[in-house]
């Protein structure tokens, strides 16, 4: 499968109109989509054991979206066959009083994957380029000096970003991002679902209806963001979130993928350690009883 059309070309300005959140690619019906499910979340727990015993590369997987895109349901059902010891979920709400005390990439640098490793960010250090944009009002709360404040302090955070992230490429860090598109129709819809639904109740805040009235601003700090951060080393993908089944096969696969083009392997061992296992083995085959 190609993804082409889902990334976000470096350095192109972009218009979210332009995708369509409710594509289902090669897929008719959602039946389709979930048997390749079942066999890529095979395929990646097969992956990540190579990963995970090679040890040379970390991959860290960011999450970003308007509220009841999904991104929970896709870390579920995508991570739902990896190795728990190695694989790691991180959530970021709204920043705590000792996070404000430092740097906005602070929190979010501390838990970065090990080599071996998946890390899941759900969302990232990204809000604050999003909400913290749409909302201005929070940097006050971050007792950022002056003088950076002066300019264009979301150019500035692009920067910083796009910096980091290749210096985490350089160190063995593998980056996907991916933009959970949804539409604002489907985003009421999960909403109402939310409050017709007792079991699903404690999912939904107030909150989220006022964040909605933002939504041009949302829709214009994403794509500015999304244009300003995809790299060759990051890249953006936009993943169409109406339907929940082709949101999670999709970037299922496009997980693996990238992994396999690592051509990752398992540790050779080294002539002395071939012949400590065939001492080891005869060892155990004589071993008294």
């Amino acid at each position: 499968m190609n993804f082409d059309r889902y990334i976000v070309p470096p350095g192109a300005p972009i218009a979210l109109k332009d995708y369509d959140p409710k594509d289902t690619g090669k897929y008719k019906d959602k039946d389709a989509a979930a048997k390749d499910l079942i066999e890529d979340v095979e395929e990646l727990s097969a992956v990540q054991d190579v990963l995970y015993a090679g040890g040379s590369h970390g991959l860290l997987l960011v999450f970003q979206a308007m509220d009841a895109a999904g991104k929970d349901s896709v870390i579920k059902h995508v991570m739902s066959g990896v190795n728990p010891q190695g694989c790691q979920v991180v959530s970021f709400k709204s920043p705590s009083a000792e996070e404000l005390q430092h740097d906005y990439l602070w929190r979010c640098l501390k838990s970065l994957p090990e080599r071996g490793r998946i890390g899941i960010f759900n969302r990232s250090y990204y809000e604050e380029v999003l909400v913290v944009r749409v909302h201005p009002e929070y940097l006050q709360k971050q007792n950022i000096p002056a003088d950076d404040l002066k300019g264009n302090i979301w150019k500035k955070r692009y920067e910083d970003i796009n910096a980091v992230e290749k210096y985490l490429s350089r160190n063995g860090t593998v980056i996907l991002k991916f933009f959970l598109h949804v539409s604002k129709e489907e985003q009421k819809k999960r909403f109402l679902a939310r409050i017709d639904t007792p079991e699903k109740n404690w999912k939904f805040s107030a909150a989220d209806v006022k964040e909605r009235t933002f939504w041009k601003e949302y829709m214009s700090a994403y794509e500015e963001m999304l244009a300003s951060t995809s790299t060759a080393v990051a890249p953006w993908h936009i993943i169409p979130a109406d339907r929940k089944w082709y949101t999670r096969a999709l970037v299922a696969r496009i997980i693996i993928d990238r992994l396999k083009s690592l051509e990752l392997s398992y540790p050779r061992l080294s002539d002395q350690q071939k012949a400590d296992l065939a001492k080891a083995k005869e060892l155990l085959i004589n071993e008294k009883q």
